[in-house]
């Protein structure tokens, strides 16, 4: 995602563009929207054409559609109907975007969506599908050869084609005559089809609590993590190579962060099916230390556990949410965290982080500018959340070579200000 736009949403009210890149961080105030700007991302993930996307999934839960449309105050009132949209590259095409945005309007309390566009403008080329007041769909598509129009009972758009050939044939002309042939088609569909053939992860801001012994049962995905420790099991007791590699690598992390040396997997019994610890080493000066239970050293590495194994899989998907990764964790991993940000996102995997970290953002500052990491200033976006009367701006923030944040307003850094001249008695 390139950009995203939004409008009448929860707190934003104005139309407004937010920059995303790579490594995207979220800071301001509480209740701000950082969050809801996760969930809209999340919703807009999920709408493939022809879905309809869950507002109340975990981890955010924002409620039916007279908690999410804008709510202006006074006479005002609340608006009856609030949009979104985002930028995404098209893959092997330089420089080729194609823009989707959906227009959202309330159905008994749910938010649905009921107008949906889709458009190639390098190409000339955009698809708009309406619901109508009477629930049928008006279809508006347009190439460079003209533009046409389809009406039907159901959506005519899905997440793995545009139109079946017996619909190509109810097109009604608008504009031009020439219906697109074979080829024009094949090119529709490449541009047109859902690329989210990934589902991504949305992290919770407090993750799996710590237990003495774990169940090996396989669970699903979770936003808190609950999957994690049989997650570990597994691996370490049926794939020794992707075990050891895995284990390596969280040990490189727990090192640098200064919250592990060693992690392992202990087996309760002789079965698979048998309890099993998870288990950490902290190395002293002279010696390597003894073993302790995950739930004996401290909340913070349980709190970490969670999204660095996400990261670490060879299945991890193209885009994180993640709230608050910092929680519970000392100044110093915080940093490593944000330094691990800087080596994982990149062109194939793209980081959304809402954070209240200042040394998870400086540490990227300093990555950045010392290029500890392939991320170039461009790669990284600070969204800022101004809170005004009533409602929120996003300040779209960047990164210069040095590190130094620009176009940053007067607000952004004020608190930090007054506190250091409080604390030199000025």
């Amino acid at each position: 995602m390139h950009r995203i736009t939004l409008e009448n949403f929860r707190c934003f009210r104005e139309e407004q563009t937010a920059r995303m890149a790579p490594l995207t961080l979220l800071v301001g105030e509480n209740s701000t929207g950082k969050t809801s700007f996760l969930a809209l991302i999340r919703a807009l993930w999920d709408a493939r054409m022809g879905c309809v996307p869950d507002f109340k999934k975990a981890p955010y839960d924002l409620g039916s559609f007279d908690e999410i449309a804008h709510h202006r105050g006074g006479r005002g009132g609340r608006a009856d109907a609030f949009s979104a949209g985002f930028d995404l590259a098209q893959e092997g095409e330089k420089g080729a975007v194609t823009r989707f945005k959906i227009t959202f309007k309330e159905k008994g309390t749910v938010a649905i969506p009921v107008k949906r566009c889709i458009a190639d403008e390098g190409n000339h080329t955009w698809i708009e599908c309406r619901l109508r007041e009477d629930q049928s769909w008006e279809v508006l598509f347009r190439t460079s050869k003209g533009v046409w129009r389809h009406e039907s009972s159901r959506p005519l758009i899905d997440d793995n084609r545009i139109f079946g050939r017996r619909d190509r044939r109810h097109l009604k002309a608008v504009e031009g005559s020439r219906l697109p042939s074979d080829s024009d088609w094949e090119r529709i569909e490449q541009v047109f089809r859902s690329p989210f053939n990934k589902k991504l992860y949305a992290g919770a801001p407090i993750r799996f609590k710590p237990r003495r012994t774990y169940d090996p049962s396989r669970r699903p995905r979770d936003p808190v993590g609950n999957y994690i420790p049989p997650y570990l099991a597994r691996v370490h007791f049926e794939r020794g190579k992707t075990w050891r590699r895995l284990k390596e690598a969280l040990e490189d992390f727990g090192r640098e962060a200064g919250l592990f040396d060693e992690i392992s997997v202990r087996s309760l019994g002789k079965k698979g099916s048998d309890p099993f610890q998870l288990r950490i080493k902290k190395y002293g000066s002279k010696s390597k230390g003894p073993q302790r239970n995950l739930i004996d050293v401290g909340y913070g590495i349980s709190q970490a556990l969670p999204v660095v194994i996400e990261f670490l899989r060879s299945s991890a998907p193209p885009m994180f949410l993640l709230q608050q990764p910092e929680m519970h964790l000392h100044p110093s991993a915080q940093a490593a965290l944000g330094s691990l940000f800087c080596r994982i996102s990149g062109p194939k995997r793209q980081l959304v982080v809402e954070t209240h970290s200042d040394h998870l953002l400086d540490r990227v500052r300093m990555d950045v500018r010392d290029g500890a990491a392939a991320l170039k200033p461009a790669d990284v976006s600070i969204l800022y959340f101004e809170r005004g009367d009533l409602d929120v701006r996003i300040h779209s923030l960047r990164l210069d070579e040095q590190g130094n944040v620009r176009g940053a307003p007067p607000s952004y850094r004020a608190f930090f200000m007054e506190e250091t001249r409080r604390s030199l008695g000025l």
